[in-house]
């Protein structure tokens, strides 16, 4: 079995120091396999916002997958938005934009769609397309996972404007890789859900799964929150952990449980595996 935990829109710059210290003392306990940030870890790619980033995610002692979001590019310099684009973030957290992480259960990579051109949306090209085929796709006997910051599906009630750019173009291309999960943001919401719906890819139907803010006061109706993800094939389990400010400590509020079979990832039970307590 392999632990994810999944972390997003971080928003330092905005960030409730009071949440910190509990988070990191939970991930201790928690002890993932792999940590994967699904971007905006600035509010507005400052300088100083980089460097308390970089010192967080130091804090935390386990394998990172970590990919920039939209207010990681400069906002309002526009030759720093425009010339320098991710420079800041490249100096601060990392130059690998698009890294890749595997092990004998798991491959995992993450995908930068934060644009200079878009201010808020993302967007995904060919390119990029190519590459997820050629990492993810001839691998076998693992669950592979991609993770960006703009989502690559949503549920129906979203429109597709919502989701990241040449979202629909990009899923038919990757319905022969394989891919079980996209991890993103963006929206500050939790959920997980198959994509079934929306793109009917036949035998995969990968899931979706959006992190919530883990640190920022810009929440959106949720409180600050965090998944979870283990995975124990053919059976995934997403708890979403929330902050209560009266408890001052994460509990978990929400679970969902999936199971693979020939038509897919659908919806599961508890019952399908045996899950260690929080």
């Amino acid at each position: 079995m392999r632990t994810l935990v999944h972390l997003s829109d971080l928003h330092f710059g905005t960030v409730r120091q009071e949440i910190v210290l509990p988070l990191l003392s939970l991930l201790e306990r928690i002890q993932p396999d792999l940590v994967a940030v699904s971007g905006d870890l600035t509010q507005r790619a400052r300088k100083e916002q980089f460097a308390a980033a970089r010192d967080f995610l130091h804090a935390m002692p386990f394998p990172k997958i970590v990919v920039p979001g939209n207010h990681d590019v400069p906002l309002y310099n526009l030759f720093a938005r425009f010339v320098l684009k991710l420079a800041r973030y490249k100096r601060y957290i990392s130059d690998d934009l698009e890294p890749f992480y595997s092990d004998p259960e798991i491959a995992v990579l993450g995908v930068n769609t934060a644009r200079s051109a878009t201010f808020k949306g993302g967007r995904v090209n060919s390119r990029q397309v190519a590459r997820m085929q050629k990492r993810l796709g001839p691998l076998n006997g693992v669950t592979k996972i991609v993770v960006t910051h703009h989502p690559f599906d949503l549920p129906e009630a979203y429109p597709d404007k919502a989701l990241v750019g040449r979202a629909r173009r990009a899923m038919q291309h990757l319905a022969g890789s394989g891919i079980d999960l996209f991890l993103a943001g963006h929206l500050h919401i939790g959920l997980s859900e198959p994509t079934a719906l929306r793109f009917h890819i036949s035998g995969r139907s990968p899931l979706m799964i959006q992190a919530g803010t883990a640190l920022s006061s810009r929440v959106r109706g949720e409180a600050n929150s965090f998944n979870v993800i283990r995975i124990q094939h053919p059976n995934i389990s997403v708890s979403r952990l929330t902050w209560r400010a009266d408890l001052k400590v994460f509990v978990s509020t929400h679970a969902d449980y999936f199971r693979h079979s020939e038509a897919g990832w659908a919806r599961g039970s508890k019952l399908d595996f045996a899950e260690p307590e929080e």
